[in-house]
Order: C-alpha cells, then sequence, then structure tokens
C-alpha cells in the first residue's frame, strides 16, 4: 500500500509529489526485515524490564539494553568499572530471566566504545 501524495506549497509550481510521512509503526510491519528488527527490539526492553530490579540503585542509568540472537541478549555498559558490577550480577540476571521463562536466558556484558 502507498502512501497518499501530497503537493508541499513552496510558492513555485513543482512537478514533483512527496509521500505524507508513516508512523513508525506501519513502517515497521510494512517491511520484513524491519518488522524483525522490531521485534528485537521489543524482546530486548522486556529482557531489561525483567532484570532491572535486580540491578542496584544509580548502575541502571548506565547500562543500556543490547541486542538479542540466538545465543544470548547484550548489555551495554558504559565503562569498564559498570561492566565489572553487572558480571559479579550476571548469574542472577540470567537466573531472573530463567525463572520468566525467556530463552536463551544467557547474558553478555560489553562495555560501550567512547569516541
Amino acid at each position: 500500500m502507498r502512501a497518499p501524495f501530497r503537493i508541499r506549497p513552496t510558492g513555485k509550481p513543482s512537478t514533483c509529489a512527496v509521500p505524507d510521512p508513516l508512523p513508525i509503526s506501519q513502517a515497521l510491519a510494512g517491511h520484513d526485515a524491519l518488522a524483525r528488527l522490531g521485534r528485537l527490539l521489543h524482546e530486548s526492553k522486556r529482557r531489561m524490564a525483567v532484570v532491572a530490579p535486580a540491578l542496584p540503585g544509580a548502575l541502571s542509568r548506565f547500562i543500556k539494553p543490547g541486542p538479542v540472537d540466538e545465543e544470548g541478549w547484550s548489555l551495554i555498559a558504559a565503562n569498564a568499572a559498570v561492566a565489572a558490577k553487572l558480571r559479579h550480577l550476571q548469574p542472577r540476571l540470567e537466573e531472573l530471566l530463567a525463572e520468566q521463562g525467556i530463552q536463551p536466558h544467557k547474558v553478555r556484558i560489553k562495555v560501550e566504545q567512547q569516541g
């Protein structure tokens, strides 16, 4: 399905028509690869919601949910100190995911690239 076209007023006659923008959810649903990407993004956020209660206080500000694949899920740490703390918590985080029936429940810890 194509988006309806509308002419943007420029003050000059134009032969170009610009399609109306699509909502992101509609764009994701309309393309297989983008739909898969949207599902993976949702799954990563869901896993983050499951493990968030196990993260101490301010630590969660320095952690981002990363990609999900067939082998597990990545957590992106802002720096090496945060990654070290996450590695101590890793068994508990994997346990929480397993309790929720989330497979695979393996958690990888990665440090965010600076620069």
